[in-house]
């Protein structure tokens, strides 16, 4: 959960950026339940992402958040850029064409 505030706050600040042309949200959906979510939004400026997220080990010492999601922008160059990635207990794993492969 706390990845999901962080990514929306951080999308938040983007927008806000001075010299940005204003963004309008053209579709959000979310669903939040005591043990899992999920979201998708859209807007008018080519960003898009989609997340969604459940809780393991529920009850137990050993409880994680495992999330899986993508986000996509238009760049500076007019190219799509698209991010796919996993977060859970062995950290956040992002893909896209554009990311260096280890």
């Amino acid at each position: 959960m706390k990845f999901l505030i962080v990514f929306v706050a951080l999308f938040a600040v983007v927008l806000a950026a001075p010299g940005a042309p204003e963004a309008v949200i053209e579709n959000l959906e979310s669903e939040v339940g005591p043990e899992s979510f999920q979201f998708n939004f859209k807007t008018s400026d080519g960003v898009a992402a989609q997340e969604e997220g459940v809780l393991q080990n529920v009850g137990s010492d050993h409880e994680s958040l495992a999330v899986k999601g993508s986000y996509s922008y238009v760049g500076p160059d007019g190219v799509t850029y698209v991010v796919t990635y996993i977060a859970d207990e062995n950290g956040f794993q992002p893909q896209g064409a554009h990311l260096p492969v280890a």
